[in-house]
Formats: structure tokens, C-alpha cells, sequence
């Protein structure tokens, strides 16, 4: 029937094809429309506008430091150069009467930003550290003294303080978590003390790591230079995303490889010190290292995730009844990957909070109840922190390319262990063995095989009877070396 209707209707001269034509193409420019304004929108022609939206927020910091004075070579060349007497005597030429050099004032320049009208201003540690006087300049030319109001080493931040007649303007913190591989971002700051300058370019790689425990640092190339510490990295709706920390340069300068802590880091950290005046981070009390391969497979695990735990020693998590050897898989309802992503998620677990914690423990997971105690105070004490711990090797007996020895009074005393200090000595280790390539080493004690403590060399024969009867096809080690913990796993199989 369709086919005939549509013969008679062109014999009465209404072909519709034209009319569908020009439907099709008023379709296409419909779409070539929406996706030149799409484009337009990603790629503004000028990013004026978001500039002169943010730039009256942003701030210079200039620092005076007063440096005492020093007499001799002192900084000038190395204590016991052969050029030390040189500089000597030409200080002395200088100054024939011997006075002491006077006290100088040391400047120093970085950047940073205001975060709320009442004067809060955010910037790095390392600009204001140990600053005697500090002045914050504006976009607009006014310049007002800061004060301390706290700081974190830990992620090189800085919350300072200035007095306004009026409302200050201010920007806010984006969600740093949303920003992608690619999208483009703005640095603001004070270059080598060029005054206020802005540069673009795009996020290279998130969660970086340089140094510290709690590093999540955004990569970017837009050109990041000395001054411009602890100025803002915004997205392209004018949010802060990053504060500018560090760059990786072989001359000193930019080479596009800059690194901003990401905001979901500083905005925890600001509100800390902005309420406190100091940080308060949660802190569970364990030493753990991260689960191998080889650790994974000898303690039945699925998957080489989660924390290690390695010492317990008094603490929330020992109160708790965790133990060593336990495998930390689950914390406060989120997967553990590793140990830097349990540390910094206890860190920013509030102190005090009731936290369930799963471990792996023999072959099957349980459960616990942890009520956080607070980091800044347990390092006060010297108490373990939430870190991996670097702790070697130990044992008696040649076995799995180590040669061990029961563990006597003799032994205790020549190694300098407590006196009930119990395992297996390591008095020798083949350097062609797995062993060795793990960094078990002569004097290594090691006190637990297949999370069973160890007394005598029985213990191990049968630690390694018993691994292989069950088809594992490694043994866990427990080895403390200068009194730190370290699980190591060694295979069974010959090879």
C-alpha cells in the first residue's frame, strides 16, 4: 500500500524528497551548532575574564627573617678547608677591630590565597617558616601584615591571618577528586618576585607521591616557578583544586613538571588550623608494610592488597586486639589498596571516632571495633605511627638460604637483645638465595614462621611441614632487625 500512495502522490506533483532534504539539513546545522558551542565553551578564546575573576583574591607574601650575625668562614667554606684560614684573615682585614657582624634581615617571596572575607590566607609552609615579620600585598596594591594562625609540615601548609577595614574578596575549594587527566587549569603567584603573574596549562597525572605520608599532589605543566609556592591551581570555574608546592627541574626552573597538593588535602588541613590551630589526625597505632605478591600467596590471600601489620605495640589498635600479622583489608567501610592509602585515610579519620577495622587473620577475616587516638600526640611520646616500618632480617640452621642458630644468652648479649628476646638467629645467608635478594643479612632474628612464634629449630621444620603440606608454596617470615618488625616470604619450591 506504501508504495502506491507515494506514486500517486508524485503524479499530483508533491514529491516529498525535497521537503525531507531540507529537514536532514536543517538537522545537521542544528548539530554543527551544538557542537561549535560545546567547543566554544571548552575552549574559551580568552581566559581574561576567569582571570580578572580571581586574581583580587590572590596575594604576594614577602617574608623578613633576622639572621644573627657570625664571625669566621663560617657558610663560606667548610669547616677544615685549607681555605678556611684564607677567609679568615680577609674577614679580619675587614673588620681590624674585631667587632661582631651585625644581626641582618633575610627577605624572602612566595604566593598564596584568601579563602574567606574576614582574611583567612592560605600558602605553604616552607614560604613563612620561620619568618619574623610577614606582609601580605594584594592585586590592588594594598598590603596588609599576617600573622600565624597555624601549620603542617606534614603537607607544607600554612594558614595565615590579616586584619581588613572591609569584606575582602575571597575564592573557594573545588572537589580536587574531580579533576580529570587533560583539563585545563590556571596557576596564579608571584614568579622570582615578578609580581602577579598567571600561566595555563592542563592536569598531567593526579595522586602523585614525593615524600610525605600524606602527599596526594596534582601534576601540571602550567609553569610553576620559585615565588610561586603557595599560590592557587583553579579550574575553569575559578576553584581552587591545588596549592602550588614543588616542581621537578634540573636548573631551577619551570620545565612543565609542577606539583599542587590537591584540595581535598588542604581544605581538612585548613579547617584543622583554623579551628584549632594545629592538626588532629587520627591514628591507629600499628606498624604495617604493604602485601607482596609472595606474602599474599603464603597467608592465603586472594590478592596482594591491603596493610601488614608488623607491630603492635600500645595503642588504640592493641586495645582493639589487633596482632601482628594481621592483614588490614577493610577500614571504616573502604578497601585498604596499601599502606600509604590506609595512612592517609586514618589521618583524615576524626580522633576519637569508632572505626571498624577488617584484618585477615588465619586464613579468614574479622572484624574490630578501633577507637582512634591522635597522631600529633602519639609523636610526642615516641609511640609507633600508622607507617610502614622499615625493619629487616633474623635466624639458625641452613634452610631456604639462610643458615640459622638457636637463640642463647651469649647471643643476646653480643647482639644487644633484650634478655627475653626469643627466635632464631640468621648467622649466615647465601648470597645466591631468595633470601639474600630480600635483605635477610647476618644477626637478623627471626621470631614468628607462618605467623607461629619460633623457639627452636623444630618449630621451623615444622612451620615448613606444615606450608607445604597445605600446598602453599611459600613461608612467611616474622624478622626484627634492631628491634623493628618486617614480614618477609620466602619460596618453598627449589629451584
Amino acid at each position: 500500500m506504501q508504495p502506491k500512495a507515494i506514486s500517486q502522490t508524485r503524479a499530483l506533483g508533491h514529491d516529498p524528497a525535497p521537503a525531507l532534504r531540507m529537514l536532514w539539513l536543517g538537522f545537521l546545522a542544528v548539530v554543527v551548532l551544538l557542537v561549535q558551542a560545546t567547543l566554544a565553551q571548552a575552549r574559551p578564546d580568552s581566559l581574561a575574564p576567569l582571570a580578572e575573576q580571581i586574581s583580587p583574591s590572590v596575594v604576594n607574601i614577602t617574608t623578613s627573617t633576622l639572621v644573627e650575625g657570625r664571625t669566621g668562614p663560617q657558610g663560606i667554606v667548610p669547616e677544615g678547608s685549607p681555605f678556611e684560614d684564607f677567609f679568615r684573615d680577609f674577614q679580619n682585614r675587614n673588620n681590624p677591630n674585631g667587632e661582631a657582624p651585625r644581626p641582618r634581615r633575610s627577605s624572602a617571596l612566595g604566593s598564596g590565597f584568601v579563602i574567606s572575607e574576614d582574611g583567612f590566607v592560605v600558602t605553604n609552609n616552607h614560604v613563612i617558616e620561620g619568618a619574623d615579620e610577614i606582609e601580605v600585598e594584594f592585586f590592588s596594591g594594598k598590603k596588609f601584615p599576617a600573622k600565624v594562625v597555624g601549620t603542617d609540615k606534614n603537607t607544607d601548609i600554612a594558614l595565615l591571618k590579616v586584619e581588613a577595614d572591609a569584606p575582602l574578596p575571597f575564592v573557594s575549594f573545588g572537589d580536587s577528586d574531580s579533576a580529570r587527566v587533560g583539563d585545563w587549569v590556571m596557576a596564579m603567584g608571584n614568579p622570582l618576585g615578578q609580581g602577579f603573574s598567571v600561566s595555563v596549562g592542563i592536569v598531567s597525572a593526579r595522586n602523585r607521591a614525593l615524600s610525605g605520608s600524606y602527599d596526594d599532589f596534582i601534576q601540571t605543566d602550567a609553569a610553576i616557578n620559585r615565588g610561586n609556592s603557595g599560590g592557587p591551581l583553579f579550574n575553569m570555574d575559578g576553584q581552587v583544586i591545588g596549592v602550588n608546592t614543588a616542581i621537578l627541574s634540573p636548573n631551577g626552573g619551570s620545565i612543565g613538571i609542577g606539583f599542587s597538593m590537591a584540595s581535598n588535602v588542604v581544605s581538612k588541613v585548613v579547617s584543622q588550623l583554623r579551628e584549632f590551630g594545629e592538626t588532629r589526625r587520627g591514628w591507629l597505632g600499628v606498624r604495617i608494610q604493604d602485601v607482596t605478591a609472595d606474602v599474599a600467596e603464603a597467608m592465603g590471600l586472594e590478592k596482594a592488597a591491603g596493610a601488614l601489620i608488623t607491630d603492635v605495640p600500645e595503642g588504640p589498635a592493641k586495645e582493639a586486639g589487633m596482632l601482628s600479622g594481621d592483614v588490614i583489608v577493610s577500614f571504616d567501610g573502604v578497601d585498604v589498596a596499601d599502606t600509604r592509602g590506609l595512612v592517609r585515610q586514618v589521618g583524615n579519620t576524626q580522633v576519637g571516632k569508632a572505626v571498624r577495622v577488617v584484618v585477615w587473620r588465619e586464613g579468614k577475616t574479622q572484624t574490630l571495633t578501633v577507637t582512634l587516638g591522635r597522631r600529633e600526640d602519639a609523636e610526642r611520646t615516641d609511640a609507633p605511627s600508622d607507617e610502614p616500618g622499615a625493619a629487616p632480617d633474623v635466624t639458625e640452621k641452613s634452610v631456604l638460604g639462610l643458615t640459622l642458630s638457636v637463640l642463647t644468652d651469649d647471643k643476646r648479649s653480643e647482639l644487644n637483645l633484650a634478655d627475653d628476646a626469643e627466635g632464631l638467629i640468621v648467622t649466615a645467608v647465601d648470597e645466591s638465595s631468595e633470601a639474600f635478594e630480600k635483605g635477610l643479612r647476618t644477626g637478623d632474628l627471626i621470631t614468628e614462621a607462618g605467623q607461629q612464634k619460633l623457639t627452636k629449630l623444630a618449630d621451623l621444620d615444622a612451620r615448613i611441614a606444615e606450608a607445604t603440606e597445605a600446598g602453599r608454596k611459600s613461608l612467611l617470615l616474622l624478622v626484627r632487625r634492631a628491634g623493628e618488625p618486617r614480614f618477609v616470604a620466602l619460596s618453598l619450591e627449589e629451584k
